[in-house]
């Protein structure tokens, strides 16, 4: 049987919540997130009781990082999209036909604007991280987030 309880939340919040209820399952969305963030306390509190065995260890490093790195894609699509938003219709254009997502950071188009934003998500701090699949994970979710804003609007324009 299933349990009712009572959150607070900002008001802010609270009319955001007014307008997409209709959208969202908010009961499943809130079971979801407290479901993994107990089962992430419960993983923690279990390494410490047992001893390590490395195969176990590298393979929780790597679900983490597969997490983490993916976590990255979701925030650049989300800027891909806001960033379309807010776009001339000409700097979209120019993105869109761009033959190489990577490219864009080095362009003195566009160079401020991804030193800036990719500096708000601290990705900087992650330098020490030789790979960097975190900046082109971020990139990928960017262009496909300006892709998916365009494929929006592309018809009635």
């Amino acid at each position: 049987m299933a349990q009712k309880i009572t959150l607070s939340i900002p008001d802010m919040l609270h009319e955001r919540l007014k307008q997409w209820r209709d959208s969202f399952n908010f009961s499943k969305m809130f079971q979801e997130a407290v479901t993994d963030a107990i089962q992430k306390k419960e993983e923690f509190q279990k390494r410490f009781s047992q001893e390590f065995d490395m195969t176990e260890v590298i393979i929780r490093l790597q679900k983490e990082k597969q997490d983490w790195v993916r976590q990255f894609y979701k925030q650049g699509r989300k800027e891909g999209i806001r960033w379309g938003q807010s776009a001339h219709f000409e700097d979209l254009l120019y993105v869109l036909h761009a033959q190489d997502t990577y490219e864009l950071v080095q362009d003195t188009r566009f160079a401020p604007y991804f030193n800036k934003i990719m500096g708000s998500y601290g990705m900087d701090q992650f330098t020490i991280y030789e790979k960097k699949d975190h900046k082109k994970m971020f990139l990928d979710g960017w262009m496909n987030g300006v892709k998916e804003f365009w494929n929006q609007v592309k018809e009635v324009l």
